[in-house]
Formats: C-alpha cells, sequence, structure tokens
C-alpha cells in the first residue's frame, strides 16, 4: 500500500492535478476543510495528513480513485501520439523555451498578478497537452502578489505573505554533482548568484529563478521577493535576471532552445546574452543580431506607449556598463538596439523595441492589437507602411480544462467522449449541443449559479472576521448571524480583473438612479458581483475599488451589489461559472486582448463588452452583446458618458428582457439560444489549443 503514498505525492508534485477534475477532487476528498485552508495546495495537504491515516484511506474506495488517476496522469506523460508529434517533428529535438515575467498557473503558486501571467500559465499548460517540447522560465516570487483586503473604508490593504518552496510542489534545480545549480551574471559592478527551482507542469517544464542565497549581497537577495514590486532599479534588476539569468541557467544545464518565445518585453534583455555569446564566437555585430534574431520571436501585449518598459540612458549605463565590458559590446550599440529613434542615443531605452530589433516574428494578441500595434510602431520602420509593419496577430484563448468547473465537465461529457473533442472545432459543438435541450442546459446554469451563491456566502462570511466592510448586510436583523444576500434567480452580472483605470470598473455607477431602477426592477432585478485588485502603487485603480465598496452600501444596493476581495485564479473560476453575464468595459482600444470574457461560454454565460482586444473577431451579433460600436470621441469624458448609455439601454432593452422572457415551462428560450450561439462560436475558437498551434505553425517552426 506505501507505493499508494508514493503515487500520490507523485501527482501533488506536478500540476497536471490542477486541470484533471478528478485529480482536483481527490485531494479535496482527503479534507475538504484543510483543502480550503491550505488554498486547494496538494502538497502543502499532505504535509498535514499522516501516513497512518492515508494508509487507512487507500483501503477503501479513495485508494481506487487514486488507482485510476493515477494510471491516468501515467498515460499522459508517456503518451507518443500527440499533436506536436505528428504536426511539428522538426521541434521535438531541442525546446521552445518561454520567458514570462508571471507564470498564473494556480491560486496555490503566487507568482502571478494579472493577465499576462494567467495567459502563460494557460499556454504552458496547452503546450504540455499538445506534446510540444516546452520550457518556460520565470523568478520565483517569495512573497508572490499581494494579498487584498478592505478596511472599514473600502481602501485596498496589501499583504505579503511569504510562500516556502517546502510548502509547493517545487524541485531544486541539481548540478551533476547533486549539489545546488548556481548562476552567476553581472548588474553594476557586483557579481549576483542565483539558484533555480524546477515546476513540473505537465509534460513542460517551468524554471523559477531566485536571488534569496547567502552569497548575495543583502539588496539582490530580495530582487524577486515580489511580483512587479519596488522601484525602476528593482524592476530592471528582475528583467536581467530573467533574461540574462535565464540563458545562463539554459547554458549550465546544457540546453539549446530551438527558439526563444518572449512574452512581452520583460524579458528582453537575454537577446543580448545571447548576442554576446555570438560576439565571443567571432562574429560581427551584424551577423550576430542576425544569428540571435533568427532564434527569437516576440509577443507585445500593451497597446499603449506608457505601458512599455523604459530605462534611461543613466540606468542603463549603470545597470550594464561592466556586463558590456567583460563582453566587448560597445554601450551605444546597444542603446541603439532600444532606441526608438537610432539617431538620439541619449533618450530612454525601450525594452520592446530592443525585442522587435532582435526576433525574427512578432504578434500582438487580437486582430484589432495587431491593427494597433503596426500603427505604434510604425516609426520604427520609416520605409514601411503601416499595414506591412512586421508585427503579425495571433488571438489569445483560454485553457479550457483549467477554466471548465467540476460540475460543466461531468455535464457535457455525458454527451461527449471528452471537452477537447467537444471544442475541436464550431461544428463538433453544435452536434453535442443538438443532443442538450434547453432544460437540461437551464438546469447546469441553475446549478453552477446556486455553486456560486454558496461559495459567495462563505467567502463573504470569512471576511467578515477581519473587517466590517459588509457587516451592515451580511446580517440577519433578527439574529445577526450571516445570510446569503445574493439569489440564483436574479440575473447575475459579473466584473473581475486587474483594477487599472482604462478599465473602466465604476462606469456601471456613472448614472446611480437608472441603476437603482435597473437593479431594484419588481420583476426583473439584476445582481452584480465585483472583485478585482489594484496595483499597490496605483492610487486612482484603489479609488475605483472604493468607489465601489461606496456604493454597494447605498440602501438601494443592500444585498445586490457586492465585492469579494484578494481576487485570485480560484474566485476567478467560481465567477466565471456561475454569472450569467460578464462584462467588460474598457476605454477601447485599449485592451490588447482580454481573455476572461472567453471562459464563461462552455458554463453558459454570456460577454458583454465593449468591442475591444478579442471581441470585435468574435462578435456575431448573437453571441452576447457589444457595448456600442467602437465609436471613439475626443474626451474621456465624452467616450464614458456614450458608453454608459449604450450600457444602460443595451441592459434594460436587450438582455434582461431576454433573461425573463419565459415560456410556459419557465424556460427562457431566447436567452438559451444565444447561450448555445456562444458555446458553438467561441469555445471552439477562443482557446489555447488553437493558440498554441498558431505559434507552433506559424512562428516557432523557421520558415526558410
Amino acid at each position: 500500500m506505501r507505493q499508494y503514498i508514493a503515487e500520490l505525492k507523485k501527482l501533488s508534485s506536478n500540476l497536471w492535478w490542477s486541470w484533471d477534475t478528478e485529480a482536483k477532487e481527490l485531494f479535496k476528498e482527503l479534507s475538504p476543510l484543510l483543502w480550503e485552508r491550505v488554498n486547494h495546495n496538494p502538497v502543502e495537504l499532505l504535509r498535514h495528513i499522516s501516513n497512518d491515516e492515508l494508509l487507512a484511506r487507500l483501503n477503501c474506495e479513495f485508494g481506487e480513485k487514486l488507482e485510476r488517476v493515477s494510471k491516468r496522469f501515467d498515460a499522459y506523460m508517456s503518451e507518443t501520439g500527440t499533436w506536436a508529434h505528428e504536426h511539428t517533428p522538426e521541434l521535438a529535438r531541442d525546446p521552445i523555451a518561454y520567458f514570462s515575467a508571471e507564470f498564473g498557473i494556480h491560486e496555490s503558486v503566487r507568482i502571478y498578478s494579472g493577465g499576462l501571467g494567467v495567459l502563460a500559465g494557460d499556454h504552458i499548460k496547452s503546450a504540455s497537452d499538445l506534446g510540444l517540447n516546452f520550457i518556460g522560465v520565470s523568478l520565483f516570487y517569495r512573497e508572490g502578489y499581494f494579498r487584498q483586503y478592505l478596511n472599514q473604508d473600502g481602501w485596498q490593504v496589501e499583504e505579503y505573505p511569504m510562500q516556502y518552496p517546502e510548502s509547493l510542489p517545487l524541485e531544486k534545480v541539481t548540478d551533476a554533482d547533486g549539489k545546488d545549480l548556481i548562476i552567476s551574471f553581472t548588474i553594476a559592478q557586483s557579481e549576483v548568484h542565483a539558484q533555480a527551482w524546477c515546476l513540473n507542469v505537465g509534460r513542460a517544464k517551468l524554471y523559477l529563478l531566485d536571488t534569496n542565497i547567502p552569497a548575495n549581497e543583502s539588496h539582490y537577495r530580495d530582487i524577486c521577493s515580489r511580483v512587479y514590486g519596488g522601484d525602476q532599479n528593482m524592476r530592471i534588476n528582475q528583467e536581467i535576471l530573467l533574461g540574462i539569468g535565464g540563458i545562463k541557467l539554459f547554458n549550465a544545464l546544457g540546453i539549446s532552445p530551438a527558439v526563444y518565445h518572449m512574452n512581452e518585453g520583460h524579458s528582453a534583455f537575454l537577446t543580448l546574452e545571447l548576442l554576446a555569446a555570438r560576439l565571443a564566437e567571432g562574429m560581427s555585430l551584424e551577423e550576430a543580431k542576425k544569428a540571435v534574431s533568427s532564434t527569437c520571436v516576440f509577443t507585445t501585449h500593451t497597446p499603449v506607449p506608457a505601458g512599455h518598459d523604459r530605462f534611461s540612458r543613466d540606468m542603463m549605463h549603470y545597470s550594464f556598463d561592466r556586463y558590456l565590458r567583460e563582453n566587448g559590446i560597445m554601450f551605444d550599440d546597444i542603446m541603439r538596439l532600444g532606441a526608438e529613434n537610432p539617431e538620439d542615443l541619449h533618450g530612454q531605452f525601450t525594452m520592446t523595441v530592443l525585442a522587435l530589433n532582435l526576433s525574427r516574428a512578432a504578434n500582438g494578441v487580437s486582430k484589432l492589437h495587431g491593427e494597433i500595434s503596426r500603427e505604434m510602431w510604425q516609426h520604427l520602420y520609416p520605409e514601411t507602411s503601416a499595414d506591412e509593419v512586421p508585427i503579425d496577430h495571433v488571438t489569445n484563448g483560454i485553457h479550457i480544462p483549467s477554466w471548465s468547473a467540476g460540475f460543466t465537465e461531468r455535464f457535457w461529457k455525458r454527451h461527449t467522449d471528452s471537452l477537447e473533442s467537444m471544442t475541436a472545432s464550431p461544428e463538433a459543438a453544435e452536434s453535442v449541443l443538438a443532443e442538450v435541450s434547453d432544460e437540461e442546459l437551464w438546469c447546469m446554469r441553475y446549478r453552477l449559479k446556486r455553486n456560486l451563491m454558496d461559495f459567495v456566502y462563505r467567502y463573504l462570511s470569512n471576511q467578515l472576521f477581519h473587517q466590517h466592510v459588509y457587516t451592515s448586510y451580511l446580517e440577519d436583523e433578527s439574529s445577526k448571524s450571516p445570510k446569503n444576500p445574493l439569489s440564483p434567480d436574479v440575473l447575475t452580472i459579473g466584473f473581475a480583473r486587474r483594477f487599472a483605470t482604462y478599465k473602466r470598473a465604476p462606469l456601471i455607477f456613472r448614472d446611480i438612479e437608472r441603476l437603482t431602477r435597473i437593479v431594484n426592477h419588481p420583476t426583473m432585478p439584476v445582481q452584480i458581483i465585483f472583485s478585482g485588485k489594484a496595483h499597490p502603487h496605483d492610487d486612482a485603480g484603489k479609488q475605483f475599488i472604493q468607489q465601489i465598496v461606496e456604493n454597494m452600501r447605498l440602501p438601494q444596493f443592500k444585498g445586490k451589489i457586492i465585492f469579494l476581495e484578494n481576487y485570485n485564479l480560484g474566485v476567478a473560476k467560481r465567477m466565471i461559472s456561475g454569472v450569467d453575464v460578464w462584462l467588460n468595459n474598457p476605454l477601447r482600444p485599449m485592451e490588447a486582448s482580454g481573455t476572461s470574457g472567453q471562459k464563461i461560454a462552455l458554463h453558459g454565460g454570456l460577454n458583454f463588452s465593449v468591442p475591444d482586444g478579442w471581441w470585435p473577431e468574435a462578435y456575431n451579433g448573437e453571441n452576447g452583446w457589444s457595448i456600442g460600436h467602437g465609436e471613439q470621441f475626443d474626451t474621456d469624458e465624452e467616450q464614458d458618458r456614450h458608453d454608459a448609455e449604450q450600457l444602460y439601454a443595451t441592459l434594460e432593452n436587450k438582455i434582461i428582457p431576454a433573461y425573463y422572457e419565459r415560456d410556459e415551462n419557465n424556460i427562457p428560450v431566447r436567452w438559451l439560444k444565444k447561450v448555445r450561439n456562444a458555446i458553438a462560436t467561441i469555445a471552439p475558437v477562443y482557446n489555447t489549443h488553437r493558440m498554441v498551434k498558431e505559434y507552433a505553425t506559424r512562428f516557432y517552426l523557421e520558415r526558410k
């Protein structure tokens, strides 16, 4: 029986379990209470359960489940007939190296902050599923991104709990002698050292660099303490560690990637380390640049100039003087690679420009974002029209198994062998949908909404222990005991994301009187769930959160508008599975892609968005709703006024009536017709299996 304990611990050490429903339920079954307390972390869970208890549990049905899950995991890991084996055998020998400053793989591994990380996490999971030889590179943030609380004034408060390697599925990277593998690199005038941890993500590996070791000066030990923490000096140090440190790690491990994929410009310094290696081989600078470019691809995620990392000439000189002297590289040659104007080497160094100059291919993350990016960077190609600027697009998607609630997956598997086969094409989805009655679909929706309502009740009850934002409407007037403020009978809107100001979270509150009528309609009421974090340095974003909290405290919104604090992947999964409508109202065209609205489709939810990011490609008039038609105005005030009016009018005249219009069996037939259309048109297209296949065939395979 003890071999089964080893099997259980083996499962816990590979994040494959995080997108396998039965594996997750296996760990949860050991102790549902502990499972919640350890933030769904099986490594930490098993530290609290004795071998005696495990041995006893293995003698009953739990042992049978473990054997079944373990066999499926072994089959997954040993499978040879993968998509990559069949379609990209050229990539089998040398791996794809994917560099990202954050990876949102699971809520228990807090090395992500927002959408960029979630996209990277979904990317590496699909690469594993498809059988690509794939290695990710990032940093091990011991304090991660912050845990969010709201004080009595509704102001965001950040806490940074430590995360420890022994409580995570991490393996220390060692050398051939079994000793800790330590790499060294230069920052300013100092030699900095880093160790590495390996995180197994299915068949893929993710290496996490870590400078918190005694060999370093104290201020360098904290380089990767927090995701996007600190000032500009901390940012450039993190990016040197990620880019240059990542290449040095590969060299130490004897790994020669076929392609280096830079997910956003944070890792672009890797090109300098590759350039230094080519120069050391005797190449000229121009030859070295061509050689580096031939192995690099770059994805940009930022549609506004201010969002791209820039460093002053002085900071670049301070950080790279010794490094460049040691490698025989002229400082102005490097400044030229990152200069938006090659004739002005005294301006700022732009990481995106460096990545564009030293990549064979570049892309935005939606069709619209590709167009915006070509216009934004046209000045780098003065002899080229905007249409011919060499920035393509690959529209982002989601990893469907990761975002499918257990009930949703079981529901669809009653009609198909797997979610993968159902989402293989629109035709496949339509074929499955033809077997599902409206009554069954509506049953699924009610079950998922009830699950969300119960989650909200538990979640808000926990929040009562440390602050009083919700006390006024979570306590029953007679018993002073917690009550559930939400109802599964009511049309439920969800809004959850990073609270950057361009995402305009409070837009729906622009006309309080009108929103009051909408929310409190006597026969067609509405309830809204908000969640999200503002960056610790973004006071304007924090003010947006505070504004929402202040509004939800108004008597007319009591128990009808909710804010869930400490937004993370776990909260996101609950929300996207349970809400009826996903609201997205960024200031167009500042949403490069966005993927949250893609996640609700298989659960029977509908997207309601400004035509920005991925939505203009997907929206067909019958699979959700659009806030306006992309009209743009000269001032933010005019834009907000127009978009708010469109939001209210669409809610009042289209969304709410469709939801509450029922047939003789109390089924919203017109609503469910849109749900069917959304499932068939969104799920098979806007997923990371399709996305990674595009990267593999269009970008990873070198075209002669």
